[in-house]
């Protein structure tokens, strides 16, 4: 068992008969009354994020989870097909198991956390940014730049983000996978 002390961000924990995972934390040390964390949990078998406080020395009970590397493969419309880059086994995910399915590009390599007791697959962390292509946008025009306008675009794996109106079709360009935002423009 595990307190409130051990909290951190990517712990896996079991609340509510479910199994959970640390997406955001806080240690509040109020000046009058006790301590407590404020935290942030992802359901990970529904995808539901709720926020909860725990009081400080509260117990936790942790989820052993092992993580592996696993390379996207395709999908087939409902699974995701993913390959272990060290044995060559594949697994198949449903969707909603996957925080960023639109910003996947086939040969990605990714994360996968398992449950350690079961062998079952948990969740997927993708890397924190990936660079995709533009495939479509609307031309900037110009003149039009005194504002930060942006304009959506569709990448190459068929997502929309809003870009910069300067973004052209052809540009590559890094997006943040936690929010789906741009973050700025790859040079070739």
């Amino acid at each position: 068992m595990a307190t409130t002390s051990d909290i951190k961000k990517g712990l896996c924990i079991v609340y509510n008969n479910d199994t959970y995972k640390i997406i955001e934390f806080q240690h509040v040390k109020p000046g009058k009354g006790p301590a407590f964390v404020r935290t942030k949990l992802k359901s990970l078998t529904s995808g539901k994020v709720l926020d909860n406080t725990f009081s400080a020395g509260h117990k936790i009970e942790e989820v052993r989870v092992e993580t592996r590397k696993y390379q996207y493969l395709y999908n087939d419309g409902e699974m995701y097909h993913f390959m272990n880059n060290d044995d060559y086994t594949q697994i198949q995910l449903q969707e909603e198991i996957l925080d960023a399915p639109g910003l996947m590009k086939e040969g990605e390599v990714v994360t996968i956390i398992i449950r350690a007791s079961d062998e079952l697959p948990l969740a997927v962390d993708m890397p924190a940014s990936v660079i995709l292509e533009v495939t479509h946008t609307e031309p900037g025009i110009k003149g039009n730049t005194a504002t930060n306008a942006t304009k959506p675009a569709t990448v190459e794996t068929g997502a929309s983000v809003n870009v910069p109106l300067f973004i052209n079709e052809g540009d590559k360009i890094k997006v943040e996978t936690d929010k789906g935002t741009y973050q700025e423009r790859v040079k070739a």
